[in-house]
């Protein structure tokens, strides 16, 4: 009976005991004790510390300096906030803003070429804040006709600046629900026809890639590698931004029928050719 206790008493203590479980068999860690290895050189890391406090109070006293310029001063914010180092002076920035929200609260900008641009930098950041500035400042740029004047679409600072601005509006402020469907139509117009270098670089990038994929080198090594070529020579027939689709698909079937074509004049045996043949003319698309 006491023997039965005890190993009783064994398997409560180590449940496991008679479980036979699976190894995992990870690998072990990439790393290692790499880390380790750091050491701290505290000399350098004085002067590193000292070198960003110089740069933190610098900055510091760029944005307590009095508001000479309204532009330069939302500038230095927004570029701040873009770098992600904001939280060293969100105290000073919230007191620049707020000085800003007092005396500046209309933004009073003359219509310069920069107008909707400082607006829409104004607006964003104030709202960002958590003040309540109204949207009514952008009909000024509307028409007659209440739509926003087409002359706005010619100045791309001024209308990306309008697009961020429309990230700001709350429920039922019509006028920037507008906005946000003017300016993203426009802005997409000006992707297109303002970087054709890009747009061309990407559809080489996309045909390079399935040129790769199907391995034309090591599958058919007698192949001449003419993609980029014949890349170009559709593009002189297709070369509007819009026909980038049929860049592509045309690219990539003259470069089956080049393969084809190499087929014929340096790689098949008369024979093998005639079974080729035989072969093309019994293809059917519609299978």
């Amino acid at each position: 009976m006491s023997r039965q206790i005890c190993m009783a008493t064994a398997q409560t203590q180590n449940p496991d005991a008679n479980v036979h479980r699976r190894l995992a068999n990870y690998r072990p860690s990439l790393w290692g004790d790499h880390f380790l290895s750091y050491s701290n050189k505290s000399e350098e890391t004085i002067d590193d510390s000292e070198q960003v406090q110089g740069l933190k109070e610098e900055v510091r006293r760029m944005l307590m300096a009095p508001i000479d310029n309204l532009l330069e001063k939302l500038e230095l914010i927004d570029a701040i906030q873009h770098l992600g180092v904001s939280y060293h002076f969100e105290g000073e920035i919230d007191e620049v803003l707020q000085q800003i929200h007092k005396y500046h609260y209309t933004c009073d900008v003359q219509e310069s070429d920069d107008a909707l641009y400082t607006i829409a930098l104004h607006f964003r950041l104030l709202r960002q804040q958590g003040y309540n500035i109204l949207s009514d400042i952008f009909n000024k740029f509307k028409d007659n006709m209440g739509n926003f004047k087409e002359s706005l679409t010619n100045d791309v600072k001024g209308m990306l600046s309008f697009y961020e601005a429309t990230h700001m509006r709350v429920h039922g402020e019509d006028i920037l629900d507008e906005a946000l469907k003017f300016t993203t139509t426009h802005l997409e117009s000006m992707a297109i026809n303002f970087s054709p270098p890009l747009a061309t670089q990407k559809e080489l990038s996309h045909i390079s890639r399935w040129w790769k994929g199907i391995d034309v080198a090591t599958n058919l090594s007698f192949a001449r590698d003419r993609v980029v070529e014949l890349y170009f020579w559709i593009l002189g027939v297709y070369f509007e931004p819009q026909y980038s689709l049929a860049r592509r698909i045309l690219t990539k079937t003259v470069c089956m029928v080049s393969i084809i074509d190499d087929i014929y004049d340096a790689y098949g045996t008369h024979e093998e050719l005639e079974l080729f043949t035989d072969a093309i003319k019994r293809f059917n698309a519609s299978i």
